[in-house]
């Protein structure tokens, strides 16, 4: 049996700029971050919205806006600024997705989708969506959410919101969401959702142990409000040095006999344990 190990193009980071900081967005774009994410929502003051699309609509009017691809997080659905700022932007060639935020449901889905055709590209052609999970409600829906559209790509918790809504002291309350984000998103076929935003730009040292927590449980990558948090994303995501010789080992036992098997220092080997070896060198290959 021959593995191959092609390397893995998952974004692991994702940067949120300030859509009406044109100056911000074109540093955000410089950063290296995988995924540039301009914000129209909670990073823009309200008297401010309107600003902030035409500075995003114009950069966006460029085909190759910057070396990484741009997505733009929308206001909330349910609110009077979304169907505007989706029906303005989906046709633009610069845009390659939009995150909808605080997504309760399917319908929540099919409503953007809707809005990003009118007038504009055909579905088969509609900019990737990813969904804001941010309520109870939304946690729960997250499998329906997750398929409810072919062009919906991911999902990822809103957990600011979250916390607010459950009433939560601290970080315990948050673990079956997250868990529940994870299955979710593998189940449907997605992507392991991204971690979201670490507040604290200058706690790199938590942010660090944040990220080992957020791979224990499945995430993959995270998302980012300054530049500075990029080089420690990426660092917690990509495997150690001992973790691609591990996974090297099994994939070699596992090209030489197809049948589950021993190492000589007791592991046990099977598709399933070559199958992750395989993304553990997928992932080494972004090793920069």
């Amino acid at each position: 049996m021959t593995l191959r190990c092609e390397p893995d193009t998952t974004p692991l980071t994702w940067l949120y700029a300030p859509g009406d900081r044109p100056d911000v967005v074109a540093k955000a774009l410089r950063s290296g971050a995988d995924v540039i994410v301009v914000d129209l929502e909670d990073a823009v003051a309200p008297d401010r919205k309107e600003r902030a699309l035409r500075a995003t609509a114009e950069l966006l009017s460029d085909p190759a806006p910057g070396p990484a691809p741009v997505h733009v997080r929308v206001n909330a659905l349910d609110g009077p600024l979304a169907a505007t700022e989706i029906r303005t932007l989906a046709p633009l060639p610069g845009l390659a997705g939009l995150r909808l935020p605080k997504v309760r449901g399917p319908q929540d889905i099919h409503r953007a989708a809707a809005w990003a055709t009118e007038g504009g590209p055909e579905e088969g052609r509609l900019p990737a969506l990813y969904a804001l999970l941010e309520s109870a409600l939304g946690v729960e829906h997250a499998f329906a959410i997750a398929t409810a559209h072919p062009a919906l790509r991911g999902i990822a918790l809103g957990e600011a919101d979250l916390r607010a809504e459950l009433g939560l002291r601290n970080e315990t309350g948050l673990a079956w969401p997250r868990s529940r984000a994870v299955i979710a998103a593998r189940a449907a076929g997605l992507a392991p959702p991204p971690q979201c935003v670490h507040p604290d730009v200058r706690d790199l040292a938590g942010l660090a142990r944040s990220c080992a927590q957020g791979r224990d449980l499945g995430f993959l990558g995270r998302a980012a409000i300054h530049p500075r948090q990029l080089p420690v994303i990426e660092a917690a995501y990509l495997p150690t040095a001992e973790e691609i010789e591990a996974a090297e080992e099994i994939v070699k036992a596992a090209a030489a006999d197809a049948g589950a098997q021993a190492l000589p220092d007791g592991r046990f080997v099977d598709a399933a344990v070559a199958a992750g070896a395989q993304r553990v060198l997928a992932l080494a290959h972004r090793r920069r």
